[in-house]
């Protein structure tokens, strides 16, 4: 929750309130959905239509592995707007601009907590907004964070966790087939997330969202008394992957599934 916490910050810097939507049904409900905040009315008032996704994180820097990943998910998002409709500009774009700031600034990224400074990071903001209003149709910035959290495989028997929308079994990694019947199914585990922010081109938070895509560790089938690992392959499964991203832009992008609740 600190990740969301540091965006709850920032909106107070540029004094923006934040309000809460209702949404349309859904078939299954998952309890653990991420409760979304929306600006509806200034989206109806001034629909998105080109956006650039940042290649900056808006709650510090993500663990090594997950940062790999990044330049891959960034690519589904990428499709995922295009297919409903919404121009994304290159990256690249957004990237020079804010290297430009950057050294204008200072990077807000603290080296030592990997905390935002966001006195430096909206300077950086104002900065690339101008830039970018200048030579293109810009409407949005889209934040695309990946996030940990702690969860546990100990619901039922089937072992399932929950969390921000998604329902996941546990994977095994190692030689063997099987989890210790000694296995401590309240053990924590790491997943991942995907944290998404959306910033109209005067600053002001339009929407924010989770969803939830898979754990970043494994059971180790090698361990006579069990415990969680580090998965080799981070976030592979695709289907997974769009799931999540499906969920954090919901309902700026509506999900036909949405398994939250309705009411």
């Amino acid at each position: 929750m600190r990740q969301f916490q540091a965006f709850c910050r920032l909106t107070l810097l540029i004094a923006l309130p934040v309000m809460a939507a209702a949404c349309s049904g859904t078939p299954t409900y998952n309890p653990s959905t991420f409760p979304y905040q929306i600006r509806q009315e200034m989206l109806d008032a001034n629909p998105v239509k080109t956006v650039v996704i940042a290649h900056v994180n808006l709650n510090g820097v993500s663990r090594n592995y997950l940062e790999k990943e990044a330049p891959r998910i960034d690519a589904m998002v990428a499709g995922y707007l295009k297919e409903n409709g919404i121009k994304v500009l290159p990256q690249r774009d957004f990237e020079q601009a804010w290297n430009t700031a950057e050294r204008a600034f200072g990077n807000p990224v603290d080296p030592t907590s990997g905390k935002i400074n966001m006195k430096s990071f909206v300077q950086i903001m104002q900065s690339v907004r101008d830039e970018l209003a200048g030579k293109t149709d810009l409407d949005a910035f889209i934040f695309t964070d990946l996030i940990e959290l702690q969860v546990s495989f100990s619901g039922g028997l089937k072992h399932l966790a929950r969390w921000d929308g998604v329902t996941r079994k546990p994977s095994l990694q190692g030689p063997g087939n099987s989890v210790s019947a000694d296995f401590d199914w309240n053990m924590q585990a790491t997943v991942a997330s995907l944290q998404v922010t959306i910033y109209d081109t005067e600053l002001s938070a339009l929407f924010s969202s989770r969803g939830g895509m898979d754990a970043t560790e494994a059971i180790d089938s090698r361990s006579s008394t069990g415990r969680f690992i580090r998965r080799r392959n981070i976030l592979e499964n695709g289907n997974f992957v769009m799931e999540g991203i499906q969920l954090a832009f919901h309902p700026f992008i509506v999900m036909q599934d949405w398994p939250g609740n309705p009411n």
